[in-house]
């Protein structure tokens, strides 16, 4: 089983400081929300959900007038939210391979319902498409406002907001009920200007090109829910003029985690100052996290947390930054079991 310790890595380091801290930006591998049995090789996306009618989810107000002959068509949405999201998960290279069922499931009915997938769907899906899961579109809504505005000096102002709220659920052939069900909410703004209509048209997406973008946005995103996945995180330490103190900073500049620790809790050991204790065992927390020993990063921090708070008091900005790493310490170590679990079902 590969530990997930091999999936943290650090990104950049911002030269600049200020206060006393050092940012860092660094990736951490997240697991996905939903744990697939170890059997499951290949998938399939399929898109349960119906479009809208074209008539409804759409307004679009010129110039303060509401424009009654607004349409939209958002089926071609659906399949592409299907589509990013199948990509996406292939992308991540976790399963053998990921397959794209072609055509709407459900070829009438309203779309404002939410229609799940019996067993007998899945398992005829899986059987005659040699899949072991589905993942399935089962309801997806828009609402796209499109307004163009005079904001002065002969400029227009055109935005496009979309709103999106929807179901996607995965399957298992063996199952009655549903292996997960996720529920989806986001949004997407489109923003431009020009000095007459005719050009800003141009500028900005069409209605049908909008709910497409948006739809490819939203199916990456939700790629996410499936797989262990990368995400971008800032993490600091803090800085002093003690000679060894810029030694162990200067350690981990260069990601040299084991020896700016070794620094640092000498001078933890040493230092009779509760408020630079505090930011020792901060200082530790991190080079614990980035060595992967999530359980001691979290029990540093909590030591930092707690000389900050008698040093600085409740209401502190140290006291609570340290109480919220703590708390993303803590996810960390919960993120970290179930991560082990996913990747080593796939060694």
């Amino acid at each position: 089983m590969k530990k997930s310790s091999i999936f943290l890595v650090i990104s950049t380091l911002l030269l600049t400081a200020c206060g006393g801290i050092n940012y860092i930006g660094i990736e951490t591998c997240n697991p996905g929300e939903v744990t697939f049995p170890n059997d499951v090789k290949k998938i399939m996306m399929v898109n349960n959900a119906l479009p809208q009618s074209d008539d409804s989810g759409y307004a679009y107000t010129l110039l303060g007038i509401a424009q009654d002959t607004a349409r939209a068509k958002m089926d071609s949405a659906l399949f592409d939210i299907c589509t990013a999201c199948g990509r996406a998960i292939l992308d991540a290279d976790y399963f053998e391979d990921v397959l794209l069922f072609q055509d709407p499931l459900r070829g009438k009915g309203i779309g404002l319902v939410d229609k799940k997938l019996n067993r007998e769907q899945v398992a005829a899906l899986c059987t005659s498409n040699d899949a072991d899961a589905i993942i399935a579109l089962d309801k997806m809504l828009f609402y796209m406002e499109k307004k163009v505005e005079n904001i002065g000096a002969g400029f227009l102002s055109g935005t496009i907001d979309i709103k999106m709220n929807g179901i996607l659920r995965a399957y298992l052939p063996e199952r009655n009920q549903p292996l997960a069900t996720i529920l989806v909410e986001d949004s997407v703004r489109f923003e431009q200007m020009a000095d007459n209509n005719r050009l800003l048209d141009l500028y900005l997406p069409t209605p049908e090109d909008a709910l497409r973008i948006a739809g490819d946005y939203l199916g990456n995103k939700l790629s996410a829910y499936f797989v262990p996945h990368w995400s971008e995180e800032t993490r600091w330490f803090y800085s002093n003029m003690n000679s060894r103190w810029k030694e162990a900073t200067a350690y981990a500049s260069e990601g040299k985690w084991d020896e700016a620790e070794r620094i640092w809790k000498m001078l933890y050991q040493t230092i009779a100052s509760e408020s630079k204790r505090a930011k020792l065992a901060s200082n530790i927390a991190l080079t614990e996290e980035m060595q992967s020993q999530f359980q001691n990063a979290y029990d540093w921090a909590g030591k930092a947390e707690n000389l900050f708070r008698k040093s600085e008091g409740d209401a502190s900005n140290n006291t609570k930054l340290l109480k919220a790493y703590q708390e993303v310490l803590g996810q960390r170590i919960q993120s970290e079991q179930k991560l082990n679990i996913q990747i080593g079902h796939k060694d």
